[in-house]
Protein backbone atom coordinates (compact mmCIF):
# COMPACT_ATOMS: atom_id res chain seq x y z
CA UNK A 1 0.00 0.00 0.00
CA UNK A 2 1.48 3.39 -0.93
CA UNK A 3 2.06 5.83 1.89
CA UNK A 4 -0.55 8.55 2.28
CA UNK A 5 0.89 12.08 2.19
CA UNK A 6 -1.18 15.11 2.98
CA UNK A 7 -2.07 18.07 0.80
CA UNK A 8 -3.81 19.67 3.81
CA UNK A 9 -3.68 19.41 7.58
CA UNK A 10 -5.75 16.39 8.74
CA UNK A 11 -8.67 16.76 11.14
CA UNK A 12 -7.89 16.65 14.86
CA UNK A 13 -7.98 13.08 16.18
CA UNK A 14 -6.80 11.46 12.95
CA UNK A 15 -4.50 8.54 13.76
CA UNK A 16 -1.12 8.95 12.10
CA UNK A 17 2.14 7.01 12.03
CA UNK A 18 5.37 8.97 12.45
CA UNK A 19 8.28 7.33 10.60
CA UNK A 20 10.62 9.83 12.29
CA UNK A 21 9.78 8.11 15.60
CA UNK A 22 9.82 4.39 14.65
CA UNK A 23 6.30 4.52 13.13
CA UNK A 24 4.86 5.54 16.49
CA UNK A 25 1.09 6.04 16.18
CA UNK A 26 -0.53 9.14 17.57
CA UNK A 27 -3.61 11.31 17.31
CA UNK A 28 -3.16 14.51 15.34
CA UNK A 29 -3.59 17.46 17.73
CA UNK A 30 -2.60 20.50 15.68
CA UNK A 31 0.17 22.49 14.06
CA UNK A 32 3.11 23.85 16.03
CA UNK A 33 5.27 25.99 13.76
CA UNK A 34 6.62 23.75 11.00
CA UNK A 35 5.71 20.60 12.96
CA UNK A 36 2.57 18.64 13.70
CA UNK A 37 1.70 17.77 17.30
CA UNK A 38 0.79 14.15 17.90
CA UNK A 39 -0.36 12.49 21.12
CA UNK A 40 -0.42 8.80 22.04
CA UNK A 41 -3.79 7.10 21.75
CA UNK A 42 -5.59 7.58 25.06
CA UNK A 43 -3.39 10.45 26.23
CA UNK A 44 0.12 11.17 27.29
CA UNK A 45 2.79 13.68 26.35
CA UNK A 46 2.55 15.11 22.86
CA UNK A 47 5.49 15.01 20.50
CA UNK A 48 6.36 17.05 17.44
CA UNK A 49 6.51 15.32 14.07
CA UNK A 50 7.85 16.55 10.77
CA UNK A 51 4.86 16.41 8.38
CA UNK A 52 7.15 14.83 5.77
CA UNK A 53 7.52 11.80 8.08
CA UNK A 54 3.81 11.39 8.83
CA UNK A 55 1.29 9.15 7.09
CA UNK A 56 -2.13 7.74 7.87
CA UNK A 57 -1.85 4.82 10.27
CA UNK A 58 -2.80 1.51 8.72
CA UNK A 59 -5.78 -0.45 10.01
CA UNK A 60 -3.41 -2.80 11.87
CA UNK A 61 -1.45 0.11 13.40
CA UNK A 62 -4.68 1.75 14.59
CA UNK A 63 -5.90 -1.51 16.11
CA UNK A 64 -2.55 -2.17 17.79
CA UNK A 65 -2.43 1.34 19.31
CA UNK A 66 -5.99 1.16 20.62
CA UNK A 67 -5.48 -2.36 21.99
CA UNK A 68 -2.28 -1.30 23.78
CA UNK A 69 -4.16 1.59 25.37
CA UNK A 70 -7.09 -0.59 26.46
CA UNK A 71 -4.70 -3.16 27.95
CA UNK A 72 -2.85 -0.45 29.87
CA UNK A 73 -6.15 0.99 31.10
CA UNK A 74 -7.35 -2.44 32.29
CA UNK A 75 -4.11 -2.85 34.26
CA UNK A 76 -4.59 0.60 35.82
CA UNK A 77 -1.49 2.01 34.13
CA UNK A 78 -3.50 4.87 32.58
CA UNK A 79 -6.79 6.54 33.43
Amino acid sequence: MPEQRFAHVPPAGTLLADSGHDDRVGEFRGVSGPYWSLRPVGGGPEWEADPENVRLATRDERLRARTAYENARSRGDVA
